[in-house]
C-alpha cells in the first residue's frame, strides 16, 4: 500500500526507472484490468497496472451498479452469460457483504404487454435454477401499494418480485486492486500507454508509457502486455495493423433525491417509446432512474456527458410507470453517463461493416479476447463476472507467462475481514458497509474514528462517514480532488451540486493529509466544479442548442 500514500506514486515511478522486467503490463484500470491484476498477482507474476485517467474513471464508476444475472441476456438466448453472471453474482453477494447487496426488483405486468404473469415465471425459474435458489414472487395488484406506491396502476394484473444485487462500482474496483496491492502488484494512475514496442518480428516486447502529470516517458519490458482499455482498446490494436472492433454505446442516467422517488425496490418496467427496459432503483440514500443505449459519437478523448435528449427520455419513462409523482428537471441532482466497449457482431468483419450497425440495444454483451502476438486484449463483459473475463484472459496469455491455461482456472477469494469489531462510535451495519467497501482498510477507519469521534459523522445525507474521506486521502493515491469526491467516495454523485456544501470541511482534511497547500487546493476545486457542472449536471442550454441543430 505504500505507492498509494501521499508521496507513493513518486515511489511507484522510481519502480518503472530502475528497468525492472515484468511479466505483465495491464493497460487498463477499470474492473476487467483490477481483476486481470488481482489474479496474476495471486499467481506471483510481476504485475504492472497502468490507467491513463484515474481508477474506474471510464464506465467502471458509470454503470448501474448492479450485480446482476442478466435477465435480458437469458431472454435473448445468451444463456452461457446469463448462467455464468448469476453464479458470479452469488459468489460475490457471499463474499462481499456490505460491498454488494442483495436487491430485490419488481416487474409490473400490464394488460396487453409482453411478457405476461405466466412467461415471465417461467424465464425467472431458468433463472432461479441457475442461482440454485428461489427468489422469484408473484403479487397481485391489491398489495401493490405497500410495495411500490405510486406505480401505475392502469390495466395492471400483478407484479412479480425477483431477486439481484447492487454495488457501488468505483469502490469494487478499489477493493479489487487493494487485494492485488497488498500481495505485491504496482498500480498507477495518470500513466498512459502511448504506444507498444516490437522486436525485430513484430512481437509485442513491452510498452512505452507517458505520465500524464509530468509527460516524463518509461518505455518498459514485458513478457505480455494486457490490454484491457475499455472503450480505447481499439488504440493500440490498431499499432498492430488490426481493425476497430469497438462499437462505443452510451448509457446516461438521473440520480433523484430518494424523497422524490421513494423506491425500496428496483422497478422494472418498459420505456413507453421504444420498449426498451429502464430501471428506478435505490442506491446509496439515492434514487436513480436509467439507462439510456445509444451510439457515443463523441470523442473517446472527452469525458460523457448526458444529452437533453437522454434527460428527456428518461424522465418520459418515469413520469409515465409513476405518474403522480410529476418528475422535472428541476428534481435532478446529478446525472452521469458511461460509455460501454461493447463488442460490434460485425467485428469479425471488415471494418466498413461498422457503418451498418445493428440497433445498440441488439449487440451482444459477451466479452472478447484477442492474441495479437505478444498483446492479449479484451472488451466487452460485465461488471459482474470480471473474474470469469480475467481467468480467461490469463489462460490466453498463459504461453508468454511460460505457465499453463490450466494454472488459471480458479479466482481467488475475497479474504475475511472478522476481525475487524465495531467501535464505540461505529454500529454493526457501519461496520458491515466498512468491511464491504475497504476490507482490512476498515480497520485502519474505526481507528481513526477512535482517536477522533467527529470523523464517525456522516457526510450530509449520505452513508459516508468522514473517515472514509481522511482514509481515502491517506491511502488510496487520490491525486485530484475529483478522485475523492466521485470515486473512492460518491459524494459527487449523491449531495447536490457535487457536495458544493461540504467542501470547506473536505479542504481541511485533503490540506492536512495530502499535505496541499492553498493554492492548490483552489486549483482543485475550481478543476471539481468544472467537471460537475459539464458532465455530472443537466446539459447547460448552450449543449441542448447544439443538440437541437444537429
Amino acid at each position: 500500500m505504500a505507492y498509494w500514500a501521499p508521496g507513493g506514486r513518486a515511489l511507484a515511478l522510481d519502480v518503472l526507472r530502475s528497468g525492472k522486467a515484468w511479466d505483465l503490463v495491464i493497460v487498463g484500470g477499470g474492473i476487467t484490468g483490477a481483476g486481470i491484476y488481482r489474479e496474476a498477482v495471486a499467481q506471483g507474476l510481476k504485475t504492472l497496472l497502468i490507467e491513463q485517467k484515474d481508477f474506474a474513471w471510464g464506465t467502471s464508476s458509470r454503470s448501474s451498479k448492479m450485480v446482476h444475472g442478466g435477465l435480458r441476456y437469458l431472454g435473448s438466448g445468451q444463456f452461457s452469460l446469463a448462467n455464468d453472471s448469476v453464479k458470479e453474482r452469488q459468489n460475490l453477494m457471499d463474499e462481499l457483504p456490505g460491498l454488494v447487496e442483495p436487491l430485490p426488483f419488481i416487474m409490473g405486468h400490464y394488460k396487453g404487454v409482453f411478457p405476461g404473469p405466466w412467461v415471465f415465471n417461467k424465464l425467472l425459474a431458468i433463472y432461479d435454477y441457475m442461482a440454485g435458489k428461489r427468489y422469484r414472487q408473484f403479487f397481485k395488484r391489491g398489495i401493490l401499494d405497500f410495495l411500490v406506491p405510486g406505480l401505475l396502476t392502469k390495466k395492471l394484473k400483478g407484479v412479480t418480485q425477483f431477486a439481484d444485487a447492487s454495488t457501488d462500482d468505483a469502490r469494487l474496483v478499489l477493493r479489487v486492486l487493494e487485494e492485488g496491492n497488498r500481495d505485491g502488484g504496482v498500480a498507477i494512475n495518470y500513466l498512459r500507454a502511448e504506444q507498444v514496442s516490437k522486436d525485430e518480428n513484430d512481437r509485442v516486447t513491452g510498452v512505452l508509457l507517458k505520465d500524464q502529470l509530468s509527460a516524463e516517458q518509461f518505455e518498459l519490458q514485458a513478457n505480455v502486455v494486457i490490454n484491457a482499455a475499455g472503450v480505447w482498446t481499439d488504440e493500440l490494436r490498431q499499432q498492430l495493423g488490426e481493425n476497430k472492433v469497438i462499437r462505443p454505446l452510451r448509457g446516461s442516467h438521473l440520480v433523484l433525491p430518494q424523497w422524490r422517488l421513494p423506491v425500496a425496490y428496483s422497478v422494472s418496467f418498459f420505456h413507453p417509446k421504444d420498449k426498451r427496459p429502464v430501471f428506478a432503483f435505490p442506491w446509496e440514500g439515492v434514487t436513480v432512474v436509467g439507462t439510456t443505449d445509444l451510439d457515443h459519437k463523441q470523442s473517446s478523448r472527452d469525458e460523457s456527458s448526458i444529452s437533453a435528449g437522454e434527460v428527456a427520455y428518461l424522465l418520459a419513462a418515469v413520469n409515465q410507470q409513476f405518474p403522480n409523482s410529476l418528475i422535472s428537471e428541476s428534481d435532478v441532482i446529478a446525472t452521469y453517463s458511461g460509455v460501454r466497449p461493447v463488442v460490434s457482431k460485425h467485428s469479425s468483419k471488415q471494418e466498413a461493416d461498422l457503418s451498418k450497425p445493428a440497433k445498440p440495444s441488439d449487440e451482444k454483451r459477451e466479452h472478447v479476447v484477442w492474441d495479437n502476438r505478444g498483446m492479449v486484449s479484451v472488451a466487452g463483459g460485465k461488471l459482474t463476472t470480471y473474474r470469469l473475463i480475467a481467468l480467461d484472459v490469463l489462460q490466453t496469455a498463459a504461453r508468454y507467462l511460460n505457465r499453463k491455461p490450466e494454472d488459471f482456472k480458479s479466482s481467488t477469494h475475497f479474504p475475511e475481514t472478522d476481525h475487524v469489531m465495531a467501535s464505540a462510535h461505529i454500529n454493526a451495519p457501519q461496520i458491515r458497509r466498512l468491511k464491504g467497501r475497504y476490507g482490512f482498510g476498515a480497520e485502519r477507519i474505526v481507528e481513526l474514528v477512535d482517536r477522533k469521534p467527529e470523523l464517525a459523522d456522516k457526510v450530509l445525507t449520505s452513508d459516508t462517514i468522514f473517515a472514509e474521506l481522511v482514509y481515502a486521502c491517506e491511502t488510496q493515491l487520490v491525486v485530484h480532488l475529483d478522485d475523492l469526491m466521485l470515486r473512492r467516495t460518491r459524494l459527487g454523485l449523491v449531495l447536490p451540486k457535487g457536495g458544493e456544501a461540504v467542501l470547506t470541511r473536505v479542504k481541511a482534511h485533503c490540506l492536512e493529509a495530502l499535505g496541499w497547500d492553498e493554492p492548490r487546493w483552489d486549483q482543485e476545486a475550481s478543476r471539481y466544479q468544472r467537471i460537475i457542472s459539464a458532465h455530472y449536471s443537466l446539459p447547460v442550454e448552450e449543449a441542448k442548442k447544439e443538440e437541437r441543430v444537429v
